[in-house]
C-alpha cells in the first residue's frame, strides 16, 4: 500500500487503459482536497509578463536542443 504524498492516507492503484487510478481503502477513488488545491496554486505566467528578448532567448534554446 501507498500513502497520498498530499493528505498522508493510505491508498492503493488500479490501472485503468494507460492512466492509474488512486482508490482507497473501501474501493473507492482517492479525491483529495490537498492535491486539488496545489493544482490550483500552482504560478501561472501569461505571455504579456515576459520580455520579448526573453521569449526569444527561449525559442533559441529550444530550436538548438532540436538540432
Amino acid at each position: 500500500m501507498a500513502n497520498c504524498k498530499y493528505c498522508g492516507k493510505e491508498i492503493s492503484w488500479l490501472k485503468d487503459g494507460r492512466k492509474y487510478l488512486p482508490l482507497e481503502s473501501d474501493g473507492s477513488t482517492h479525491e483529495c482536497e490537498n492535491y486539488k488545491n496545489s493544482r490550483s496554486s500552482a504560478k501561472k505566467v501569461s505571455i504579456s509578463d515576459i520580455s520579448p528578448e526573453e521569449i526569444a532567448k527561449y525559442e533559441q534554446n529550444i530550436n538548438k536542443k532540436k538540432k
